[in-house]
């Protein structure tokens, strides 16, 4: 259940370069590389279940049991207390499923509500110690969810401010803030973004790439992706994997707009190895053809398939 902090440290020294490591400890750590297991996020089930008309997780037992049955033996659920993590592990260690990694909601563009998203996020962090969590995702909220309306320079600045915070004190409990975009944060030249990138410390806030969000909010540009790839590779702790076809988010991951093969060929270049998540999601346009545990199955093999030379 518990991954080993070590190999962690080892992966991002791999990937950042970890100079703020010493250097007997950088050693220790890169002896230790090997891969994460291959996760999945919480929301994909949450199409799928949506689909069938339940809702994931209103029976625990029931949701983790089809996760298991898939093949899957990580899991990166979205968590909004430090009470829903306390409920969650004992269920985690009953179905021997890891959690490498978790989301969490933030909203950090304005001073008062920034300080309750820190509070909230850091008390998830103490709760969350006996799962071995290593990597917390975080996605700043938009202004308005669904509106264009975008955060002046000022907001982005305190975002930012807050953002390295917040990594700064998970850092000091051993935990690597990686942050997460939607589309909204690819608008006006992207520069939410790149500000949250530019002006945070890499020792505080690394990346979580999600391929397919990076790839539609650029209007479905793999320029665009490899672009981010290229900028910001070093950074990259995680990856969330979707695929499209023709714009439309596809129910098994396979190919299609991205090419995940030369993604997988770009980081292993770069010597990174991010945790990988699956996060293979329906919206309207989707295929339907089968349910959640056939169509994880399917991506699990995939995403082995693809990106062999990062999980071996």
């Amino acid at each position: 259940m518990n991954l080993d902090r070590r190999y962690f440290l080892g992966s991002l020294a791999a990937i950042a370069g970890a100079s703020f490591l010493p250097e007997h400890q950088l050693a220790q750590a890169r002896s230790l590389v090997k891969a994460f297991p291959i996760a999945c996020n919480s929301y994909s089930w949450l199409t799928f279940y949506g689909r069938q008309g339940k809702t994931w997780m209103a029976d625990p037992d029931a949701s983790l049991s089809e996760l298991v049955q898939s093949g899957l033996t990580a899991y990166e659920p979205a968590i909004n207390s430090a009470e829903e993590v306390t409920k969650l592990i004992p269920l985690l260690k009953k179905y021997k499923l890891a959690m490498p990694s978790l989301y969490v909601n933030s909203t950090l563009h304005q001073a008062a509500e920034a300080q309750k998203s820190i509070d909230t996020v850091l008390a998830i962090a103490d709760a969350v110690r006996p799962a071995g969590t290593t990597i917390f995702v975080t996605n700043p909220s938009p202004i308005k969810w669904g509106s264009n309306d975008d955060k002046s320079d000022p907001e982005l600045a305190e975002q930012a401010r807050n953002l390295d915070q917040l990594g700064d004190e998970l850092r000091k409990r051993g935990i690597t803030l990686a942050y997460h975009t939607h589309a909204p944060e690819h608008r006006q030249a992207a520069r939410e973004f790149h500000h949250m990138l530019l002006a945070t410390d890499p020792k505080n806030v690394s990346l979580c790439l999600d391929a397919h969000w990076v790839y539609r909010g650029s209007g479905n540009s793999q320029i665009a992706l490899f672009d981010v790839v290229k900028l910001y590779g070093k950074r990259i702790v995680e990856v969330h994997i979707r695929q499209s076809r023709a714009g439309i988010w596809q129910e098994t991951f396979g190919e299609g707009d991205i090419d995940y093969q030369r993604l997988a060929t770009e980081l292993k270049a770069l010597n990174s190895r991010p945790l990988l998540v699956l996060e293979q999601c329906l919206e309207k346009g989707s295929p339907n053809t089968m349910g959640p545990i056939e169509a994880h199955k399917q991506d699990l093999a995939y995403t082995k398939t693809v990106f062999s030379g990062l999980i071996g």
